[in-house]
């Protein structure tokens, strides 16, 4: 699915305007395992992956990096290469519902900042892609963490 192409999607019988989004799915390699970074959205404390609204002027993997940096205190080496998409539906203040379509990227986490924008607002975790899955409430994007393959970095 490309948000760029549809102006509106279908969800149950709603139809609701579809906006694009870049995520970054955060990686490291602990004793020889692989590992992601959950953060935890700002209201309702729900894990889920850095992610955010395009920024002008940068492209849709450079949008997850700066989201990763922004939510999640992470610098690393993004893969420009989309590792996969979710949906959600998102309410926004005084604009009603929309679909949003989120292109993910894999990040190799190479520091974790002790202080980054949004600390004070969000939680960090690391877990496994299969513990991590079942910590999300997306289906979506827990298929994309259940088959996510680490990248070479």
């Amino acid at each position: 699915m490309n948000a760029r192409l549809l102006p509106n999607a279908l969800h149950g019988n709603r139809k609701y305007p579809v906006l694009p989004q870049s995520a970054a799915l955060c990686y490291r390699i602990e004793r020889g395992r692989t590992e992601v970074l959950l953060i935890t959205t700002r209201r309702s404390r729900r894990w889920i992956i850095p992610k955010g609204w395009l920024i002008s002027g940068l492209t849709t993997a450079e949008t997850a990096a700066q989201e990763a940096w922004e939510e999640a205190g992470v610098r690393g080496k993004c893969n420009p290469d989309k590792l996969g998409q979710f949906t959600y539906l998102k309410q926004r203040p005084d604009q009603g519902m929309a679909m949003c379509v989120v292109d993910v990227f894999p990040i190799y986490v190479r520091s974790l900042a002790s202080s980054y924008p949004e600390k004070a607002e969000r939680s960090r975790k690391w877990c496994s892609p299969k513990k991590a899955a079942s910590k999300v409430q997306s289906s979506d994007l827990a298929e994309v963490l259940r088959s996510f393959k680490r990248f070479l970095h």
